[in-house]
């Protein structure tokens, strides 16, 4: 079968919940032109702006770099790019990913800035996971709180505008399940990809509309380096059963993510216009932690409490 864009190339990948067949070349221009058309839309970046890209070394975070490398080229690019990578310090994994990150920096001619949870926390994840005994909280779940404030370090020390996150349409639909699952309705209107003031710094998520297959397909075509070793805390929690359930649904009924997106953003809106209106013009309520001083919705912030967390359970007791 011939691309049914191009109609010169033979078909390489198939999209069946649109009915395309696309040769390798137009498949990465329509992934480039599906972001382009999701920045756009959502008003995620403008011109000017200084972004900064969260680059975990993985393959969604290298597509992204790489995308946004692209869109943003010609004889007056529209941003300022600069990678923001965070060493959360997981031994035989780490090393490997921070170094691809480096390499396609050095390719593309973005500057890197490099934080780590030792240099921020004093400990690294997999001393912060170093149980004595048993866990209230999942590894990932642990890692995401330290990992949102490492980027918000790395943001500041590079005084970027934006922050862009690699999260794709998989990560977005399944957070919005699992926020369901566990009855999380105050997180459901923090899910949406437009713009939030959940940061101190504004965050995006330009691949939200791309399939997570998509963006790796596009990385191979891409020939970015791919990580020979996953993260071993990946498969714990709720997360990997959302995702092998959601993955059978979409083989059974193609496309049926892109109506979960769509749903997931229909909802977050009418949450978020209605917590509007019972709040006036109000922004969310933030006061400075008890602890550390950084903002925070409650008392506490969240990197203070899973800190607590961490040195009630853990054998690592640094400071």
């Amino acid at each position: 079968m011939d691309c049914s864009r191009c109609g010169e190339r033979p078909s390489y990948y198939t999209r069946r919940y649109s009915g395309e067949a696309l040769c390798a070349e137009c498949f990465k221009e329509t992934t480039v032109e599906k972001v382009t058309r999701t920045i756009s839309k959502h008003g995620m970046l403008r011109r000017g702006d200084r972004v900064g890209v969260a680059v975990s070394g993985g393959k969604d975070s290298l597509s992204l770099l790489k995308i946004l490398h692209e869109i943003n080229g010609g004889p007056r690019p529209r941003w300022d790019l600069v990678a923001l990578t965070v060493d959360e310090g997981v031994e035989g994994y780490r090393d490997e990913a921070i170094d691809h990150a480096r390499a396609v920096c050095d390719e593309l001619g973005v500057p890197m800035v490099l934080v780590s949870y030792s240099g921020l926390f004093g400990f690294s994840l997999d001393q912060a996971l170093d149980w004595k005994d048993g866990r209230e909280m999942s590894s990932c779940s642990i890692c995401g709180v330290f990992r949102r404030r490492a980027i918000d370090e790395a943001a500041a020390k590079a005084k970027v505008d934006v922050v862009a996150t690699a999260h794709n349409l998989d990560d977005h639909v399944q957070t919005f399940m699992m926020n369901l699952l566990h009855g999380d309705v105050e997180r459901l209107e923090w899910a949406e990809h437009s713009p939030s003031d959940e940061f101190p710094i504004r965050r995006v998520k330009p691949l939200t509309e791309v399939y997570e297959e998509e963006v790796a397909l596009y990385a191979y075509l891409s020939k970015i380096p791919f990580q020979s070793t996953s993260c071993p805390y990946m498969h714990e929690g709720l997360r990997s059963e959302v995702r092998d359930y959601l993955n059978e649904l979409e083989a059974n009924h193609p496309g049926i993510k892109n109506v979960l997106l769509n749903s997931s953003s229909e909802v977050t809106s009418k949450l978020s216009s209605a917590r509007q209106a019972a709040r006036g013009t109000r922004d969310r309520a933030t006061v400075p932690c008890e602890r550390c001083g950084k903002p925070s919705s409650k008392g506490v912030c969240g990197v203070c409490r899973v800190t607590e967390i961490v040195r009630q359970h853990s054998k690592y007791t640094g400071r």
